[in-house]
């Protein structure tokens, strides 16, 4: 079985989480900028982060035979100090050119914070001018719905924005059909306590069909899983789904949306 795996925060996982991964199949990995587990303090702690993407990581899943591709932006959980998100948006262009760069993420919204929404706008004003594509994290729990609206507006006022270029991660079963009717991808991030599980991200799929959608792992400082997506691929052969329909989940999908970019590119 051949997968990708469209949203993992690799730097904070262990290099034998490169071993398992390949091992079980993944042909990419693809790893949005995050929270580092406490807030940075300055725009230079998100340089010497974006190098870290763009440099170190590359190199470290290299030598799994693991091609390594990033997003870029200050994420949601730091976008509270606007000042500060200002100054980290204007050193992104300088890092957009790389090889492994695949457009803006992850970003939207935390608390639904005027402050955030302002970022939010900055980020969005940033992929249309460089033409980038965008993944976008969606607020957890109650907040989740209004966020996900709040979102989406925000997105479809810029009329730069083609909605096929956007991803919106982390879609549940209250809002998964609000973002596939706008036109965007709808991205379920499989967590093994919370968020979608496996078995609710089937049940997902079963009610709104596999077009524009797309599974991911979430793999990041909390109880996390870089297994989940090749473990619910076996949960749906057991539950009757074919190989191909398994395939267009897994392989297929991340790879239509994310050869939008010239840069991603599998061997």
């Amino acid at each position: 079985m051949k997968y990708i795996e469209p949203h993992a925060h690799m730097v904070s996982r262990v290099t034998d989480d490169y071993v398992r991964m390949a091992t079980a199949g993944c042909q990419a990995i693809c790893e949005p900028a995050f929270w580092a587990g406490f807030d940075r303090s300055s725009a230079a702690g998100f340089y010497d982060y974006f190098c870290q993407l763009t440099e170190h990581e590359p190199k470290r899943a290299a030598k799994f035979s693991l091609p390594h591709f990033s997003w870029l932006c200050i994420n949601p959980k730091e976008s509270e100090d606007v000042k500060l998100a200002e100054e980290v948006v204007a050193i992104i262009p300088n890092f957009l050119g790389r090889a492994n760069v695949l457009g803006i993420g992850e970003i939207g919204l935390n608390k639904n914070s005027r402050n955030e929404m302002r970022v939010l706008e900055m980020h969005v004003d940033l992929a249309a001018r460089e033409n980038q594509l965008i993944l976008v994290h969606t607020p957890h729990l109650e907040d989740k719905l209004k966020g996900t609206r709040l979102i989406l507006d925000v997105i479809k006022s810029d009329k730069r924005i083609r909605p096929e270029r956007v991803i919106i991660d982390h879609v549940e079963e209250h809002t998964v059909k609000l973002v596939l009717d706008t036109g965007m991808w709808a991205g379920m991030t499989l967590y093994p306590e919370s968020k979608c599980t496996p078995a609710r991200a089937i049940d997902i799929v079963d009610v709104y069909g596999n077009e524009r959608i797309w599974m991911n792992c979430a793999c990041d400082w909390g109880v996390s899983d870089p297994l989940a997506v090749p473990k619910t691929a076996l949960e749906m052969r057991r539950r009757g789904h074919s190989t191909e329909a398994i395939d267009k989940l897994v392989f297929q999908n991340p790879r239509q949306f994310l050869s939008q970019c010239p840069k991603f590119k599998l061997g």
